[in-house]
């Protein structure tokens, strides 16, 4: 298969830690250029993994016939523009999570796909994951046998903790200034609730994202009712997925691992699964099935591949896709929905605060 020659834009922590070390070991997957608005720090990262060009921002590097496609890990809400931008320069674009903080960005983004012909993807690991491949498949075949009846209730709880585990990857830093990014957010948001919205959305949209991928629920997803404290993140948002009433459980603890978890109940059982902390690697999500009844009975089945890691997973996934033009698992168009969802939570978490 063709060579993917690939542009990085960034040199933030995801950056080190997690999608260069990842990409560069890739078969198929070539860097070839990198942009970093801090240039000492670029100097170092570009040295460190060996890519041939260093550009000063994004807009040098898209406009660098060689390269095919880029990736982008920036500021939540400039990352977007970048991934916008890469599209109408002609470049395919793995890009972070969220893909937009608005749904004015968002629709921008996937009309930069439609003017292109380009792709874009965006990195919802968990949907990679092979825990979490393994309880779509067991979700689907129990939706298609009906062996434990219809889906009456799914959960998903999200009180975080330790993410990094200890990770050791090499991190360079250097005493320049993180760059300056202009804030933006829905039109209708207030200024001084900017960053509570971003923190809610950043975390979160993982979670909601995943819940609509076990069960196939697409578009079809409306907001029920938001119950949030003053943090504008501690709570619970009650969604309906298709028919099925879910649950977003949000909030912190000083947990030193990562406390996650999501459940799918059937009438007769359910199947469940504890998310790994992000960082840690080589460890896919535990997975559950409780089968309920005359014999009742847990299983604990082994993912495929047992040790493996979903960051790595999506980034091999991506490169494949471009190679053969499968279809992205996370695709842009499909992110949409999860931006339309953040900001009806957030629009009726104000309103019952009288902000709005």
């Amino acid at each position: 298969m063709r060579t993917v020659r690939l542009g990085y834009v960034g040199c933030g922590f995801m950056a080190q830690k997690v999608h260069l070390p990842n990409l560069s070991t890739i078969p198929g997957c070539e860097l070839v250029a990198l942009a970093e608005l801090r240039q000492d720090l670029g100097r170092k990262v570009q040295q460190r993994f060996n890519i041939p060009r260093l550009y000063r921002s994004h807009e040098e590097l898209l406009a660098d016939p060689d390269v095919d496609a880029i990736a982008v890990s920036a500021g939540f809400m400039i990352q977007g523009q970048i991934a916008r931008d890469a599209l109408l320069a002609g470049k395919d674009v793995f890009m972070e999570k969220p893909m937009a903080v608005s749904l004015a960005q968002a629709d921008a983004i996937l009309e930069a796909e439609r003017q292109s012909g380009r792709r874009l993807m965006v990195g919802y690991m968990k949907r990679y994951d092979a825990g979490n491949e393994l309880v779509k498949e067991t979700v689907d075949r129990f939706r298609s046998t009906g062996e434990l009846g219809p889906i009456t209730f799914v959960r998903n709880h999200g009180f975080c903790g330790d993410w990094i585990c200890g990770l050791d990857t090499p991190m360079d830093t250097t005493e320049e200034p993180m760059p300056e990014v202009p804030a933006q957010g829905p039109e209708w948001l207030p200024a001084e609730c900017l960053d509570q919205y971003l923190g809610y959305l950043q975390q979160y949209t993982h979670n909601i994202n995943l819940l609509r991928w076990f069960l196939d629920a697409g578009d079809d997803v409306s907001v029920r009712s938001v119950d949030l404290d003053d943090d504008g993140y501690t709570g619970v948002v009650v969604l309906d997925l298709a028919g099925t009433r879910a649950v977003i459980e949000s909030g912190m603890i000083s947990h030193y691992r990562w406390d996650e978890h999501t459940q799918i109940y059937f009438r007769h059982g359910w199947v469940k699964t504890w998310a790994p902390p992000l960082l840690l690697k080589q460890v896919p999500a535990e997975v559950e099935i409780y089968r309920a009844g005359d014999e009742q009975s847990f299983t604990r089945p082994i993912p495929k591949p047992a040790w493996s890691w979903s960051y790595r997973r999506e980034a091999e996934h991506f490169i494949h896709c471009l190679q053969t033009g499968a279809p992205f698992r996370s695709p842009a168009a499909d992110t949409r929905t999860d931006v339309r969802l953040f900001e009806e939570i957030y629009r009726a978490h104000l309103e019952q605060r009288g902000v709005l």
